[in-house]
């Protein structure tokens, strides 16, 4: 009467291992994917936060220097969830200083915040003195800020504008080029992608 009980746990045995192979192969193949993407083919990607009030960010930079979303109340800006060991946050960081000096340069009234995405402050300072860009890096010990924009993976940004909404969501790497873009046709009303 217990027979079929006992044939039961060895095909589960056998199977497990085939199913752990099966996810373990579908993780690496997704971050291969993300670690190998081009840095350029960041898309405009569907938001429940489109048209919302762009979530707090509040907190401290890298540098230890408090920051608020709040105070950049009257400028675009782009948020921007990244970390130094993504290949594809690597890449694109060149673009986001060509973008920030292109505006410094313009006196235009864009700039860019990080939000370290699961990386350390020390990384992100070297990395910073290293590559360029003097824009705040707001660390997010607990991923709070990366939860309420719900941010899936790196990199991922987002436009908010003048008046603190957000506008415009973009996944993956991004070029200057692409925001000036999406910033022309922000201001414009258009508030599509990338």
């Amino acid at each position: 009467m217990t027979r079929p009980e006992v044939r039961a746990e060895p095909r589960r045995r056998r199977f497990a291992p085939w199913v752990a192979l099966t996810v373990l192969v579908g993780l690496l193949a997704f971050v291969a994917v993300l670690a190998t993407r081009d840095p350029g083919s960041g898309v405009s990607a569907d938001s429940p936060l489109l048209g919302e009030p762009a979530p707090l960010i509040e907190g401290s930079t890298v540098d230890g220097q408090p920051f608020s979303l709040a105070d950049e109340t009257g400028r675009w800006v782009i948020v921007n969830f990244f970390a130094t060991w993504c290949v594809p946050c690597r890449q694109e960081h060149p673009e986001l200083v060509a973008f920030t000096n292109r505006q410094a340069a313009e006196g235009g009234d864009a700039e860019v915040v990080s939000v370290v995405f699961d990386d350390q402050p020390d990384e992100v300072r070297a990395f910073f003195a290293e590559e360029g860009g003097d824009w705040p890096a707001v660390t997010d010990p607990d991923g709070r800020i990366a939860l309420e924009y719900g941010v899936a993976g790196i990199p991922e940004s987002y436009l908010v504008d003048p008046n603190g909404f957000v506008v415009s969501k973009i996944v993956g790497g991004i070029t200057s080029d692409g925001l000036e873009q999406l910033l022309a046709r922000a201001r414009a009303g258009d508030q599509g992608g990338a």
